[in-house]
């Protein structure tokens, strides 16, 4: 196994809640509107110390999209993941970028999202409008 390269970022950060890697600036968040199927995720134009699985394609609330599961490079958990290709036109927005699960990381105040038992388990993402 070879050295492991770590990205550190400058300014308020969301971390990896189990290793504390940084993984996202809160500058670079598009939305915060997003769902998962356990609960909050946030929208952003880039992450770091992430790697990605195999694309799939995954129909969600908003339409068929090709899709990669993006995860932690410190400790291998899933942490989201990151929009290839949007086959409808109005969500083309979304191509390169990706969504973090909020219950799986820590916020910029080191604070936790934790999943309310309510959650609806049906879509994978929100109408962000």
């Amino acid at each position: 196994m070879g050295r492991l390269f770590v990205e550190n970022l400058e300014g308020k950060v969301y971390s990896c809640m189990y290793c504390k890697i940084h993984l996202a600036l809160v500058d670079d968040i598009v939305s915060k509107s997003f769902q998962s199927r356990l609960g909050k995720a946030y929208l952003f134009s880039k992450v770091v110390n992430v790697s990605s699985g195999e694309k799939e394609d995954r129909m969600m609330m908003t339409g068929l999209h090709t899709v990669v599961e993006i995860f932690c490079i410190g400790c291998g958990s899933n942490v989201g993941w990151k929009y290839e290709f949007a086959h409808e036109n109005d969500q083309k927005y979304k191509e390169g970028k990706s969504v973090i699960e909020r219950f799986k990381v820590s916020g910029p105040d080191g604070s936790h999202y934790w999943v309310s038992h309510e959650t609806h388990v049906g879509g994978s993402d929100a109408d962000d409008v």
